[in-house]
């Protein structure tokens, strides 16, 4: 098959598109033919070098992808060859095939074009797992997104405004506010001009809920902007890995601080992806499905352009996902 593949950490012209060894269909795995896959910021940090895969995983980029099963493997059931679906992915998604556990796997939503549901496993598994199953954001109160306009963070918007929440945004651009609006976000604020907490304290007297991709650079002014009984979620390191936290200042507002990744838990068990999909299904896919909730894609590039891809991710150029389609 062919593959995006690194030739040795770097910018993105070490992305070649080449052979590349078939996956195997292991016990309890399906092998789907990819359709089309999504550019994540994790994508970018393993073609630097900073993000290794798991162990056991594939070595290819790729979190996500949409396709159709083409093999099923001992012990699956409940997933024929031929079935439209989509998955989410430890790695393998930028190929013509990858192998996929059986738990990792949703069918495509109907009403939603295949390539299309590649924009949907990585972000709805973690805005669902993190603002609603571990932050759990409940109707009435304010959740805060930072960089709005981004795959997580548009669909971050939809889920929170759906539940019936407030939602505060940032973005770098008047132009990504105003798509945020149109999501439903309620408090807009351009990071480059204005500060974030001083706006969601004064619009909505703080957040109940903040999901963060920045990491070290955001996490004195996420826990400032923090209201009594609220919950700081960091699911990134953007803006470095290290910095000071004032224990006073969450103590004297009985409040927490969680930090979670998706990538590297277990594929079965408590807390393990298979979990986490199932949750997806029941409780975000009915109303994908009903169009209350929808997928937003910026543009749409041959597996053969990833470089160009990652370029555009790089820069912040995109508004939702980056999506790479297999020519064949």
């Amino acid at each position: 098959m062919r593959a995006v593949t690194i030739s040795e950490p770097g910018g993105p012209d070490v992305l070649t598109w080449g052979e590349a060894p078939d996956p195997v269909c292991g016990p309890g795995e399906v092998v789907v033919d990819v359709v089309a896959t999504a550019v994540n910021r994790a994508d970018l940090l393993q073609r630097q070098g900073f993000y290794p895969p798991p162990k056991g995983a594939s070595e290819i980029l790729g979190l996500e992808c949409s396709g159709i099963v083409s093999e099923v493997g001992v012990g699956v059931m409940g997933w024929p060859v031929g079935d439209e679906v989509c998955a989410l992915l430890s790695g393998g998604g930028y190929a013509e095939r990858v192998a996929v556990p059986a738990g990792q796997l949703l069918p495509r939503p109907s009403g939603v074009e295949l390539a299309t549901a590649a924009a949907l496993p990585e972000v709805t598994c973690t805005v669902w797992s993190n603002v609603f199953l571990l932050a759990r954001l409940r109707r009435g109160e304010t959740f805060l997104v930072h960089g709005g306009s981004s795959g997580i963070g548009t669909m971050a918007i939809q889920l929170a405004k759906r539940a019936g929440a407030r939602v505060a945004t940032t973005a770098g651009s008047q132009a990504k506010l105003d798509f945020c609006r149109e999501l439903g976000a309620d408090v807009l604020v351009n990071y480059r001009e204005d500060d974030f907490v001083e706006r969601v304290r004064a619009e909505a007297g703080g957040a109940d809920v903040v999901l963060d991709n920045m990491g070290a650079k955001y996490l004195a002014r996420n826990v400032d902007v923090l209201a009594v009984g609220g919950r700081l979620v960091v699911i990134g390191m953007q803006g470095g890995t290290r910095a000071e936290l004032d224990l006073g200042k969450l103590l004297g507002k009985r409040a927490a601080v969680h930090a979670t990744t998706l990538r590297s838990r277990p594929a079965t068990g408590p807390g393990g992806k298979a979990e986490i999909v199932a949750a997806v299904r029941h409780d975000v896919w009915p109303d994908v499905e009903r169009g209350v909730v929808r997928p937003v894609v910026d543009r749409r590039l041959p597996m053969s352009r990833a470089a160009e891809a990652h370029r555009v991710v790089e820069a912040s150029e995109h508004i939702g996902k980056v999506l790479l389609v297999n020519e064949g």
